[in-house]
């Protein structure tokens, strides 16, 4: 009966360890869904105007179908570079439509210049899988230099400087004698003409 009841616990036993090589062995399979990052990755946010691109991810299973349903977490830093969601929190939980899809919804870059991450936590069936996308806040800087000279502000500006340059930029030069004279060179604000008078 000891010799019975001993064989009947050595088998549970290898009937465990079984289970546990086989569930082992299935956690090196592939993920039970993949997070594609569709939209937010590497873009460059203005603080001025508070634009940004939203942070856009797509949900698929192990058979690339989209996961409808899906819950998902976008977290933006609470500190430094960052910015916020709908209704101003740095977080937003959402769910993925049909296509799988889902949205960091009204995202605004708060006045924080640098880079930042927003990390996104997908749950299916208590199964949680992560990304993170990869943002930077600037601001007008350069840019906005380039954007005046395209509304033609720039030229004014230039014109103005080289008005006040132009009084005292008027010079003669005579040779002695015989020799050539060379004629005032004079700066025309607002004609944008150079040349003798």
């Amino acid at each position: 009966m000891k010799n019975g009841i001993g064989w009947k616990r050595a088998a549970r036993g290898l009937l465990a360890g079984l289970i546990s090589v086989c569930a082992a062995a299935g956690q090196g399979q592939a993920p039970a869904f993949s997070i594609l990052v569709i939209g937010g990755e590497g873009s460059v946010n203005n603080v001025k105007q508070r634009t940004a691109r939203e942070p856009i991810v797509e949900v698929r299973d192990r058979n690339n179908r989209p996961v409808a349903g899906a819950a998902v977490l976008f977290e933006a830093p609470r500190d430094g570079a960052s910015g916020t969601f709908t209704g101003g929190s740095p977080a937003l939980r959402v769910t993925t439509d049909a296509q799988g899809r889902a949205s960091g919804q009204g995202f605004q870059p708060n006045t924080l210049q640098g880079e930042f991450a927003v990390n996104v936590t997908v749950t299916v069936a208590n199964v949680t899988e992560t990304a993170v996308i990869h943002m930077k806040n600037v601001g007008a800087g350069y840019g906005h230099f380039l954007h005046l000279a395209g509304h033609g502000k720039l030229i004014a500006i230039v014109a103005t400087v080289g008005a006040a340059a132009a009084v005292g930029a008027v010079v003669a030069v005579k040779a002695s004698g015989s020799g050539p004279t060379t004629a005032p060179t004079t700066i025309s604000a607002g004609t944008g003409t150079v040349g003798g008078r």
